[in-house]
């Protein structure tokens, strides 16, 4: 299978502050990845970079077998759809004119929308079930409603490769699980790499073809939900003691946090568990 993004020896920093330390890891095309690690770890750094909002100067980065540094940034978003953690709802769009936006990689330079502009914008409306909003302004509608909006745009822009910045971490459980399965249908139904940061380890496991962990700018761990998310790992990494089992809903790992009320419960290593 094709890499959709191959990062090498990845480093940046804010002036003297490093963030990322000599990232290394592949994407293959066509795969849900996530991106898990505790706070402040550089992993929305990472996600900015890959957008192209962020200009690094030591490293490789390819999408799609290109080295980044070669795209413009109009060509850079036709491949790659970037939904940050926390998107503005100040400006006055309708729902209809906010999905239009994700058009403008795709036009000239008078950003006039034609006609195949706006079918693509039903189609990615109509797919993320937000066609019956189009006419309604962007704040007033409803947390849950708003992010699957800025995911259609991010359709509507009919890239390769979508990154999210915890776009499930504002929404309650219902949104968070039809938030995830509107992705991996995503996925599965048009071929698109979908990167996201997520904190939720078990919604991350139970959607995510492989994952890596980063701490402090670092990658500690790389591969499928089973090989990164191991009480050996994971108490090192967040400082916790943590209980995994499987999760009865999937075949896939299931974490639980210990608090220091329950540690007793639990006297011998938590490394015993499978």
């Amino acid at each position: 299978m094709k890499n959709a993004i191959e990062i090498h020896t990845l480093s940046y920093s804010y002036g003297n502050f490093s963030v990322l330390s000599t990232i290394s890891f592949k994407v293959e095309q066509g795969t849900f990845f996530t991106v898990i690690g505790p706070n402040g770890s550089g992993k929305s750094t990472l996600m900015k970079i890959l957008a192209g909002i962020l200009k690094f100067k030591k490293g490789k980065i390819s999408i799609a077998g290109k080295s980044i540094k070669k795209y413009s940034g109009r060509e850079l978003a036709r491949h790659v759809a970037y939904v940050p953690q926390t998107v503005s709802a100040e400006f006055p769009f309708t729902v209809e004119e906010l999905v239009l936006l994700g058009r403008s990689p795709h036009q000239g330079m008078l950003g006039i929308n034609s006609e195949k502009d706006h079918l693509i914008a039903d189609q990615a409306m109509e797919f993320t079930d937000t066609r019956s909003l189009s006419k309604k302004k962007i704040d007033r509608i409803s947390g849950g409603e708003r992010q699957r909006v800025f995911i259609a745009r991010a359709v509507c822009q009919q890239p390769e490769i979508m990154l999210l910045d915890e776009p499930a971490s504002a929404l309650d459980l219902a949104h968070q699980v039809r938030l995830m399965d509107l992705l991996e249908r995503l996925k599965n139904e048009t071929g698109i790499t979908i990167i996201m940061i997520s904190h939720d380890i078990n919604l991350a496991a139970m959607y995510s073809d492989a994952m890596i962990l980063i701490k402090n700018g670092c990658v500690v761990k790389q591969g499928t939900a089973e090989e990164v998310i191991k009480p050996s790992i994971l108490d090192d990494i967040f400082e916790c003691s943590f209980l995994v089992d499987r999760n009865p809903a999937g075949n896939c790992p299931r974490i639980s946090p210990i608090p220091e009320k329950f540690k007793l419960k639990f006297p011998f290593s938590h490394s015993n568990f499978k």
